[in-house]
């Protein structure tokens, strides 16, 4: 009777949130649940600005950086949102990606903005993240998940057969968010359409942008099945958007719509393609970062992540990791200390040391002693083994840079020497030739005589074991033709 009683209780709640947190959506004009207001969306994109920047990097080109905001203003006047106060930003980020967070917040990598051909596929795009932020597909996301959460819970309170199954239920979920994720990048592709073309931009050439994601994601892009694929499948989207963009064109019929490509080209000329080793970069087993001025050794076989905040290395088997950061503070001591707290660790011992005659300070500490209720939380889920961390922090030109390696506490006997050699190695760098490494840009160049785009790679001396990227990057085959006095990107120092 009491579980019936708490059953019931609990699903009056539910159905009060659902009576409650109705709202209008500004694209459909149909009523959806809403536990997200739109003050806690513009809310939610500023709290999440800061640290997307931190973990990126802002690309500093001001006429980029004019050229998308002005850009994306005019297409957020004629949205189904006009009075968000729109962001829109350039990320220092060789990944092909755009992103939009909730309250207006739309980012570009420079990766994707080098393989855009175009400014027509850059507003599609433009358009598909604008469309995410006005059909509040975020804030559907989050609320359907609270109801389900909320129902998953109803369910194992008064069903025992529930509990037995809750896992499985959970991967249902899981599935209907993901099928809820495709349905909103087809609804921003519609939007997308719409947008670009209202805004003067012909829309067929986002369709042509999917081609080359499609290129561009090769084998592995095929390797995901549709149905569990949080994105529709390329080949589909660009049917799709085409056929929308033939609806648009002939609400129009004679309306001039620009694509607008060498002026877009011109703008990309010098923008940073791929990795910038100014930012760090792995050779022969060692980390260089010519900016900073120092160097350190790399495991042989381990994976490295290297962004703005920190780099992280790992085994391929997962079972170590060592992260490299800048510490905030002004001690060694006092970064030290500031490890223990930020993680919550014992120290288990400390001292003074050099590293090739930089003050530093070696700490080994553990996880800290759990308090009951941490204990009981921590049995109720899966037991998790005790950590272990070798952590050093080196003073170097007026900074203090940390190591940290991680193991479990049974494993760090075979880690040990490892992770001692890599800290051991960090030291000044001195050597020009890495010091003066440069990254590759965009190079916008002049088609001397009419042939098939590989020919024009062989005029520019690209080396032919990159003229399949090139052609991905220009959007063309290898076979196709070009003009005299057509513009083309490769790539150069």
């Amino acid at each position: 009777m009491r579980i019936t009683i708490i059953g019931n209780l609990l699903l009056g709640l539910t159905l009060v949130l659902l009576v409650e947190s109705c709202a209008v959506n500004p694209v459909s004009g149909k009523k959806q649940l809403m536990l997200l207001s739109e003050d806690q969306e513009k809310a939610l994109g500023l709290e999440s600005d800061p640290g997307i920047l931190a973990s990126f990097g802002v690309y500093e080109d001001a006429k980029l950086q004019q050229f998308i905001t002005d850009k994306g203003k005019k297409m957020g006047a004629i949205s189904h949102r006009p009075s968000l106060d729109y962001q829109f930003k350039v990320l220092d980020s060789p990944v092909v990606n755009a992103f939009a967070v909730p309250g207006g917040y739309v980012y570009f990598t420079r990766g994707i903005l080098a393989y855009f051909n175009n400014e027509a596929q850059f507003a599609g795009v433009l358009g598909h993240e604008i469309g995410h932020v006005t059909a509040r597909h975020s804030a559907q996301q989050y609320s359907q998940q609270i109801l389900a959460q909320a129902g998953l819970m109803i369910g194992m309170v008064v069903s025992e057969d529930f509990r037995k199954y809750a896992d499985i239920a959970n991967v249902g979920v899981s599935l209907l968010f993901l099928k809820f994720s495709r349905d909103h990048e087809s609804e921003s592709d519609k939007l997308g359409v719409a947008y670009s073309s209202q805004i003067g931009y012909d829309s067929h050439e986002m369709a042509k942008f999917f081609n080359t994601l499609s290129r561009l994601s090769g084998d592995e892009g095929q390797s995901l099945p549709t149905f569990l694929s949080t994105h529709p499948n390329p080949a589909d989207r660009n049917k799709k958007v085409d056929e929308m963009a033939n609806s648009w064109a002939q609400k129009s019929p004679g309306a001039k719509l620009d694509v607008n490509r060498d002026s877009y080209l011109r703008m990309i000329d010098g923008l940073v393609y791929g990795e910038d080793p100014r930012q760090g970069y792995v050779e022969n087993d060692n980390f260089y970062h010519p900016q900073l001025k120092f160097q350190y050794a790399v495991p042989s076989g381990w994976q490295l992540v290297n962004s703005p905040s920190q780099v992280q290395m790992a085994p391929k088997d997962g079972k170590a990791l060592m992260i490299f950061t800048l510490s905030q503070e002004k001690t060694l001591q006092a970064a030290a200390q500031g490890l223990l707290t930020q993680y919550q660790l014992t120290k288990v011992s400390s001292r003074e040391t050099t590293v090739n005659g930089l003050p530093a300070l070696e700490m080994v500490a553990e996880q800290a002693a759990q308090s009951q209720d941490q204990q009981q939380q921590q049995q109720q889920q899966q037991q998790s083994p005790p950590i272990r961390l070798l952590t050093y922090q080196i003073q170097y030109n007026g900074l203090i840079y940390q190591f940290l390696g991680v193991t479990e506490k049974t494993n760090y006997t075979s880690y040990e020497s490892t992770f001692l050699n890599v800290i051991k190695s960090f030291k000044e760098l001195k050597e020009a030739s890495k010091l003066n490494r440069q990254p590759e840009r965009i190079r916008i160049k002049t088609v001397d005589r009419s042939g098939t785009f590989a020919d024009a790679l062989k005029a520019f001396n690209m080396p032919e074991k990159r003229h399949k990227e090139l052609a991905i990057l220009n959007g063309m085959e290898l076979n196709s033709p070009v003009t005299k006095g057509m513009l083309i990107k490769v790539v150069g120092n």
